[in-house]
């Protein structure tokens, strides 16, 4: 790390003395990406460990190979699944990454893992003095105050108010400052709102950790989710097979950071974005409220590369809550295994949230759109499983009452098989650069972004590249904060 790295040698030499305190070791992207690299001593440690405690180690199990227990658990390989072609009803095979094994139960944690890190390792935030905010439409939130226990810093979440209530109590149970604002999951600009006024009446004390404008977001998602994608393709992969498509919602846009790394290792591959039919802003500069909770904000992100998509696919809301109780219900889970679909898998399809929902179902879209055959590969993820959604099932009950086979025969075949080609754009330059341009509204009008850096991001060739491949220079800096705090020294 360069002196011309260190924004203030007191803040860094305050928090590498309370790593050391604390019994802090950050791991670097290329741990997370391959944890074979991790010492040998770290990973004995974290044999008594459980996936969620707020224990420093767990730093380590920011990545998709940890072993699926609650407990104890190493590194056994990417945790995925192939969904069925009895499920999906197309011939492509699709696979799907899963957060559910990661500490709280999202990736989420390595989105928040780069903007923090990437701060306190250069002197830029002082965990003696200040707090991390994180403004949030969910799971970034939590991540990010999962992040700051482990990092000995304390943590300010705000969200919105019409988000599961198992988001809140789980803040609140770790320590969290939490404030809910108004409206559901597109509602960002209340987010932003309320983020501005408790930024200005404590200026000092806050940091702000915005998952839209915070690169590390989508850096830790090239550094370590494409990786892992294309790990699970080369090892899945039979004769005559491509890495065909990749398809994710947009929310952040953070995840979308692993199309950039595979665009690289698969020039070809179409990246379809997707978002809520009911706020369609990417495809028709569209708003409104959305029950898919993690996805479509009303507003394009600072970090999201729009040049690098194919596609804009809107998934109906509807649709997402009727797959949920398709998959989770007793009488849905009899269904499908009566319809053929291997019941193993059934048994599992409590790994995909709403939001993992929606991703599949754009998966099969694109799919469906590209006339795919069994040669053709699709990449998406489950941000998180039905662990955090348990009171949105328990509210649909309520709603419609008892699910029926009936119920699982008409959402089978409307929902998955039914799927359609409507509400989809194929993007030509001049799309991407509606989108790309909407951005001047939330974050040049509203968030004081320069107007040359938004010109860059769309005219300079290397600006996205040089983004993206900075993870390489952060390694060479954590290293050099681990050594500093010198706990690492009796690991290696």
């Amino acid at each position: 790390m360069s002196k011309n790295d260190i924004v203030n040698e007191e803040v860094l030499e305050r928090t590498i003395q309370r790593a050391r305190e604390r019994n802090i070791i950050i791991p670097t992207y290329e741990q997370m990406r391959d944890p074979t690299k991790i010492p040998e001593k770290i990973k004995e440690e974290l044999k008594h460990i459980g996936l969620w405690d707020l224990h420093p180690r767990n730093l380590f199990r920011i990545t998709w190979k940890n072993e699926p227990v609650k407990f104890g658990g190493g590194f056994d390989g990417v945790n995925y699944v192939e969904i069925p072609p009895e499920l999906s009803g197309v011939k492509a095979r699709i696979f799907v990454l899963i957060g559910k094994y990661f500490p709280t139960g999202s990736h989420k944690v390595g989105a928040t893992f780069g903007p923090l890190v990437e701060k306190l390792t250069r002197g830029a935030f002082d965990p003696t003095r200040q707090k991390a905010l994180w403004p949030s439409t969910g799971n970034y939130c939590r991540g990010g105050a999962y992040d700051s226990a482990l990092l000995a810093c304390q943590a300010i979440a705000v969200l919105p108010e019409g988000m599961s209530k198992e988001r809140f109590e789980w803040l609140k149970s770790i320590g969290a400052e939490v404030y809910a604002t108004p409206g559901v999951e597109s509602n960002v600009k209340e987010v932003f709102d309320k983020t501005k006024e408790l930024k200005q009446q404590r200026p000092d004390e806050i940091v702000v950790l915005n998952q839209f404008e915070e690169f590390g977001n989508p850096i830790w998602h090239y550094a370590v989710t494409g990786p892992a994608m294309e790990e699970v393709f080369n090892k899945e992969k039979k004769e005559g097979q491509r890495m065909t498509a990749l398809f994710l919602t947009q929310g952040s846009a953070g995840t979308l950071g692993s199309g950039n790394y595979l665009r690289k290792k698969f020039p070809t591959i179409k990246i379809g974005a997707g978002e809520a039919l009911q706020c369609p802003t990417l495809l028709y500069n569209g708003y409104g409220g959305h029950r898919i909770e993690g996805i479509g904000d009303k507003h394009v992100p600072w970090i999201f590369d729009v040049k690098n998509i194919d596609m804009v696919v809107d998934i109906d809301d509807e649709a997402c809550m009727h797959l949920i109780r398709l998959f989770n219900e007793p009488a849905g889970r009899k269904y499908l295994k009566e319809a053929g679909v291997d019941p193993a898998f059934v048994d599992k399809l409590d790994l995909f949230g709403i939001s993992s929902a929606a991703n599949i179902l754009g998966a099969i879209k694109m799919a469906k759109y590209y006339e795919m055959t069994d040669k053709d590969v699709i990449f998406t993820v489950a941000t998180d499983s039905m662990e955090l959604y348990q009171s949105r099932l328990q509210e649909l009950r309520d709603q419609y009452g008892e699910y029926t086979e009936m119920d699982a025969a008409k959402d089978f075949e409307r929902y998955l098989l039914g799927a359609t080609t409507d509400w989809m754009l194929e993007l030509r330059y001049y799309d991407k650069k509606r989108m790309h341009n909407l951005k001047y509204f939330t974050w040049i009008e509203q968030q004081g972004k320069e107007l040359a850096e938004l010109n860059a991001q769309w005219y300079d060739d290397n600006y996205w590249d040089e983004k993206f491949e900075s993870y390489k220079e952060w390694d060479e800096r954590i290293k050099e904060f681990n050594e500093r705090v010198g706990l690492i020294k009796k690991y290696l």
